[in-house]
């Protein structure tokens, strides 16, 4: 059991670490059409794995216990998305943007974003992963699976969006690389964290669920879409975001 759980945390923090590796490709900065590619393909795989890996789940679960499964899952959605908002507002935080690109200082507030922001990742691995430990049928290793290849894929632009601007702004390419992959260590703790409190958490599963898609949700609409139309819309992110979108919605269905 202990095996299956490192396989699956090994996946993300891959996809992390991956996205970091792009310091020791690029001499200035990463193509805007490139970023804005990834942020849209980003996109895509966090609105599919909020919707087949954990709103759909959350009602299939919530149906046996209420005729309206429905609003343990509305409920969850709204407290994760204001969770993050109000994160948002008391912390300031923001992602990485041109206007920030030389200060080694703001260069240092993409990692918190991101290390916050995939704290809902990890805590939905985490919940994932208890529902499957306590027997539910519902929830199957290969969803677990699809949905931690999915945030992988999603954590490479937030590997290289981390580690690029910290090099521009003077690090050297070793320690921008490690501070890349740090995020990570944000998503791994949610997913055991979750776990240890498996016990307190199953009866909670539908509320949780959605409050970490809505937590995707609101960092997809807050985060990644204003990137993705930073200078103009850009049709290739959009497209980019259909191809995330498909890719994740047939990862799920096909292991699920």
């Amino acid at each position: 059991m202990l095996t299956e759980i490192i396989k699956i945390l090994a996946i993300p923090f891959l996809g992390t670490a991956l996205g970091a590796c792009c310091v020791f490709l690029v001499k200035k900065n990463l193509n805007p059409l490139f970023q804005k590619s990834m942020n849209g393909f980003a996109a895509g795989i966090m609105i599919a794995a909020s919707v087949w890996s954990l709103i759909i789940p959350a009602i299939e679960l919530a149906s046996a216990n209420t005729a309206t499964p429905f609003i343990p899952a509305a409920i969850g959605l709204w407290l994760g998305i204001i969770f993050f908002f109000l994160t948002d507002k008391l912390l300031y935080l923001k992602t990485y943007t041109s206007e920030n690109a030389t200060n080694p200082h703001k260069q240092l507030l993409p990692l918190l974003a991101v290390a916050i922001h995939n704290i809902p990742e990890g805590m939905a691995l985490g919940v994932a992963f208890a529902a499957w430990l306590s027997g539910n049928e519902i929830i199957t290793y290969s969803a677990i699976f699809a949905l931690a290849l999915g945030i992988g894929v999603q954590n490479f632009p937030e590997g290289s969006i981390i580690s690029v601007p910290l090099y521009i702004s003077g690090k050297g390419r070793i320690r921008s690389f490690m501070l890349g992959i740090v995020s990570a260590i944000a998503e791994t703790l949610g997913t055991v964290v979750t776990l240890l409190a498996a016990s307190f958490i199953l009866p909670l599963l539908p509320y949780l669920l959605c409050f970490a898609a809505g937590a995707m949700i609101y960092v997809v609409i807050g985060e990644l879409c204003p990137e993705m139309s930073e200078n103009g819309t850009s049709h290739v992110a959009i497209l980019m975001f259909a191809v995330g979108f498909s890719l994740m919605m047939v990862l799920d269905v096909a292991l699920g």
